[in-house]
Parts: structure tokens; C-alpha cells; sequence
């Protein structure tokens, strides 16, 4: 009898097909030759391919989150502090190939492909409230830097991904995050 593949073991080699291939271009069919395994065995676990989509997106966030969390041991008081902790963890070339995967969904969100226009909106919800969550202050200070935090951040890897490393690190000098 052959190897029965789980559930997370088959995630997983959908993220490494998306790393490798981009999310546009994963499918039933490359997530199972990558594995080496029937493509059936891929839609058991993930019947649609919204499905397998969604868990590539959800499980990204959250192994992002899980990264950055060491770095807020305590609460922080406004965006620019919450941007000058994370920053150090997010502006690595490690980091890269995620935030690269995160900007073509966004990209498949705007021009309305589903699953995409669908999930990017409640992702992107849901990092805010995440960082809202790290920030001191009242409900509608949080939630007001929690999106300017989101947005600065987003605009800088961004930048980073787009125009190099330097320029997304001069820029950041200009906010104070970082000493260029």
C-alpha cells in the first residue's frame, strides 16, 4: 500500500509550488507533480481550487504572524514604533519571496480574479486587526495606526521588491525607522 499523504504535508508542497511557480499558475496538477502523487489525492483534501488557494494565503499569514510576534514582547504606542520593531524582521531577503506571493494576490484581488478579490480585502482586514491588537491606546487609535502601519509597511516592501533594498531603506530612513 503507498504512502498516505496528510493534509498539512500536501499544504505544504502547494506553498513550495507557489514559491517556486507564483500563485497564478498553481494547480491541482503541479501541486501533485511536485509531490510526486496523484493529483486526486490533492483534491480530496482540497476540492476546489479556491479551497487550495485559500490555504496557501491563510497559512502564509500565519506563519508570517508567527514570525513576527517574538519581536512585540510588549505593546507598542503608534505606528512609526510598531514599523521600527517589525521592519528588522520583515526587510530580509528571506522574507522576500512571501511578501512577492502577498503583492501577486493583491494584484489578482484588484483586477477581480477569485479567490483572490474575495480573500486579499480579508486579509488585509485581518493584519489590522492583529497589529491593533500590539498597539497602546483606545479602540479608534489602534485601529488608525494599526492600517497606517499596514500601509506604510506595505509600501515599502513593496518599494523594496520593486526598486531594491537601498531604496526601500532610504525611504525608511525618512520615516526614522531605520539610520540609512
Amino acid at each position: 500500500m503507498g504512502h498516505k499523504h496528510t493534509k498539512d504535508e500536501i499544504l505544504a508542497g502547494a506553498i513550495d509550488t507557489a514559491f517556486r511557480d507564483g500563485l497564478s499558475q498553481l494547480t491541482f496538477g503541479r501541486v501533485a507533480s511536485n509531490l510526486g502523487i496523484n493529483d486526486r489525492t490533492v483534491v480530496y483534501y482540497f476540492p476546489t481550487k479556491d479551497d487550495l488557494v485559500s490555504e496557501v494565503l491563510l497559512a502564509m499569514g500565519t506563519q508570517l504572524q508567527a514570525t513576527l510576534e517574538p519581536a512585540f514582547a510588549s505593546r507598542v504606542s503608534d505606528h512609526l514604533e510598531m514599523l521600527r520593531v517589525a521592519w528588522p524582521v520583515l526587510a530580509t531577503v528571506e522574507a522576500e519571496p512571501v511578501f512577492a506571493l502577498f503583492f501577486e494576490a493583491n494584484g489578482l484581488a484588484v483586477a477581480g480574479r477569485e479567490p483572490y478579490a474575495t480573500l486579499v480585502g480579508g486579509l488585509v482586514a485581518t493584519w489590522i486587526d492583529w497589529a491593533a491588537e500590539l498597539i497602546d491606546g483606545d479602540e479608534d487609535h489602534r485601529r488608525a495606526e494599526a492600517g497606517t502601519v499596514i500601509a506604510l509597511i506595505d509600501g515599502l516592501l513593496l518599494l523594496r521588491l520593486l526598486a531594491g533594498a537601498d531604496a526601500a531603506d532610504r525611504a525608511a530612513g525618512r520615516l526614522g525607522i531605520i539610520n540609512p
